[in-house]
This record gives structure tokens, sequence and C-alpha cells, in this order.
């Protein structure tokens, strides 16, 4: 058979792939708690006050693919697959990696020279790999969780500047934040604004906008202020729910009925 007569034509719409990272406290989990039948694999432990379907916390990267494996090969009526957190996975990955190797540090992996890291990306496509069957053969959508940083961005086109980024090595970062199909950075609103502080300074404090410290919201694509992206069309700023993010699919991709 040519690949000329195995051509796709069209969209072919499947369950979305999403990052959600932020800040500590922020509803993160919650988050992923409102998702279609969710069943969390958590790396953490922080889920002791969510009403949510989970499996024992898992204490090595062996622990988190056999939990993904089961997913794959055993009957369940779960509807979305929720990791909880990658930072927390990625330390998993690098007790494994450092187990192998009798080292004590990633920086000492097969000798050294950031090889670690390369070889962490091998664990990583493993994880992604599982996903993928779960999403392609189970229809369960992905919802990643992570905690974020603040780091240092050399603009080519401009001066340096400090964003929001997932807190993971940047070959990781790089590779789930391409396989997903949206990056979604969740965070507060807040308004500055600028005070005397004395002896001709001026310092600038931030107040939140809304109730409970600031309005809940999600970043869909990125700018100077964080890493964010989504292959849905979505420019808009969310409030932090699942059911405002379906809402903007819906709207971005209507459905044919």
């Amino acid at each position: 058979m040519s690949l000329l007569s195995r051509i796709e034509r069209g969209r072919t719409p499947k369950p979305p792939r999403i990052l959600v990272y932020g800040t500590e406290g922020v509803g993160k989990s919650t988050f992923a708690s409102q998702t279609p039948k969710p069943i969390f694999i958590q790396t953490e432990d922080g889920l002791d006050e969510i009403d949510c379907d989970k499996f024992p916390l898992a204490r090595g990267y062996d622990e988190v693919a056999a939990a993904l494996s089961e997913l794959g090969t055993e009957q369940h009526s779960y509807g979305t697959v929720v990791i909880d957190s990658l930072d927390w996975l990625e330390r998993l990955i690098w007790d494994k990696l450092c187990a192998q190797y009798g080292v004590s540090s990633i920086e000492k992996v097969d000798g050294g020279y950031a090889r670690g890291y390369t070889h962490a990306l091998t664990l990583w496509r493993e994880v992604i790999e599982q996903l993928n069957v779960l999403r392609n053969t189970r229809g369960m959508v992905v919802v990643l969780i992570a905690h974020c940083k603040v780091e240092r961005f050399e603009d080519p086109e401009s001066s340096p500047y400090d964003r929001y980024s997932p807190r993971l090595h940047k070959h990781a970062a790089a590779l789930v934040s391409e396989w997903c199909d949206a990056v979604l950075f969740a965070t507060r609103k807040f308004r500055t604004q600028s005070e005397d502080a004395g002896f001709g300074r001026k310092r600038t404090i931030a107040q939140p906008i809304g109730p409970e410290g600031g309005e809940r919201l999600l970043r869909c694509v990125g700018g100077p202020g964080c890493v964010a992206k989504n292959r849905y069309g979505i420019a808009e700023e969310l409030p932090l729910s699942w059911q405002a993010f379906v809402n903007a699919l819906s709207h971005h991709h209507p459905s044919k009925e």
C-alpha cells in the first residue's frame, strides 16, 4: 500500500493533552479533579483535601510506570489520567538513574557532563508513550500538573527578562511542552502600584483583584511573563476551571451537529 493511499484528511479530534503549572495552592489539582472521571497518579503528597480517586503515593519511578501500564491494560471507567506532579516525577526519574549508576547526584550519572539529563529523557519518553496509549486507545484526557519557577529568558530580540515556566529541567520541559496540546499557566489576578518607600525611593506592591487572594485564572498564550501555548486558538485568559476550558474549546472548535 502506497503512502499516498493512506493520506488522512481533515481534523481528527482527540482528547486534550494539558500541562497546567503554577504556584502552590492556586488550584491546579482542583482543576484536574473537575475533569471527566479522573484518576490521579500522585508523586507528591497533597491530595488529602480533594475528593478524588488516586493511586497510592508513588515512591519510585517504577510505581508510576506500573500505574500507567495498568490503566492501559486493565478494565476501568476512568476518563482522565492526572500526574500530580511532574516536578516530583522528575525527582523519581533522577533517583532511578542515580541508583542504576551508583551515584548520589544526577550530575554524576554516567560520568557527568550532563549525561544524566540526557538519560532522563529516555524515561520521560517512556511516560509519554504510555500516556499516548491511554489517549489513543482508551480515549482518556491527559492532565499533567507542575509547580512553577522563575527563569531568566535571553530574548534575542530584546533585553533579557524573567518569566514563569514549569519547574522542570529545560530538556524535560521542552519535551513535555512540545507534546502537550496546551500549556496553561495558573495564577491569580493582581494589580500593581507604586508607593513612597522613603528617602526618595519608590517600591511596587501587588494587590489581589477579586476574593480569596485574587481571582484565579489560566493564561493560555505565552508572553514576557510566562510560558504558555495551545493548539486550539484560545487567545484569552480563562477562569481556572475545567468547565471554562471546555467552553473555550467548544467556542473555537464547534461541533458539526
